[in-house]
């Protein structure tokens, strides 16, 4: 399988996507990609029209099309010929819904199987894990499951940061993920900053970015550095 799971559209103030530009290039490289089909269902806030079109603006340098799959009349065909499916954020329990609502859960994981490559980043990377479960986001609607597309074998945080607001008196990100681990204790969860990613190739897994990442298991929590194999959390 191949996958790139982005942590977030933007870092810093960069313009939208612009920092993931050379990230996907180089995931896509060794790969003709013809079509893209883009899942919009996250954008709660934002027409799945708009969507794609931001998208399609954003990504306009890399050499293949793309069309969102609200396009297609079927969308379960439309993933299994895509090149490449795209995923972006928003929020993760509404894209789990939609997903779930059209019954696409296991043409994506099938597809990425055999042949597709996948991109996602906040919530498109939140559904590669096992599970939503360690979402960021308020959950607006309420999918079937929080099972999620599990093309990596343990759970994600985008976005994830050490940062507490002066006088902020609610729980950090840090200590929301060691609630999980007490409840999930044989669970791994990897936090991913803003302008890193996760890459998947075949059974290899690194760090892409400049930025470090964090482990959490078994209450602990373990720094992975820019660059670093973490084929390790495929096993």
């Amino acid at each position: 399988m191949n996958a790139l799971l982005l942590s977030a559209s933007k870092e810093g103030n960069t313009e939208y996507l612009e920092h993931a530009l050379p990230i996907i290039s180089e995931f896509l490289a060794d790969r003709t990609i013809v079509n893209a089909v883009f899942i919009p269902f996250a954008g709660v806030t934002i027409s799945y029209g708009e969507y794609t079109t931001k998208v399609k603006q954003a990504l306009a340098s890399l050499p293949f099309s793309i069309k969102g799959i609200h396009e297609f009349n079927d969308y379960q065909q439309a993933l299994k010929d895509a090149d490449v499916i795209i995923v972006g954020g928003g929020n993760t329990f509404e894209l789990l819904n939609q997903l779930y609502n059209h019954d696409l859960l296991d043409v994506i994981q099938q597809s990425v199987e055999r042949h597709t490559y996948y991109i996602g980043w906040s919530a498109g990377s939140n559904i590669a894990g096992q599970s939503i479960k360690t979402t960021n986001d308020m959950p607006i609607v309420q999918p079937q499951s929080f099972t999620a597309l599990n093309l990596v074998p343990f759970q994600l945080n985008p976005h994830y940061t050490d940062f507490q607001p002066p006088d902020h008196n609610g729980e950090t990100r840090q200590m929301r993920i060691e609630e999980f681990m007490v409840l999930n204790p044989l669970a791994t969860i990897v936090g991913i900053q803003e302008g890193s990613a996760l890459q998947l190739n075949g059974h290899s897994l690194s760090l892409k970015g400049n930025k470090d990442a964090f482990i959490f298991k078994s209450g602990g929590k373990t720094i992975v550095q820019p660059q670093q194999d973490l084929s390790e959390l495929l096993k």
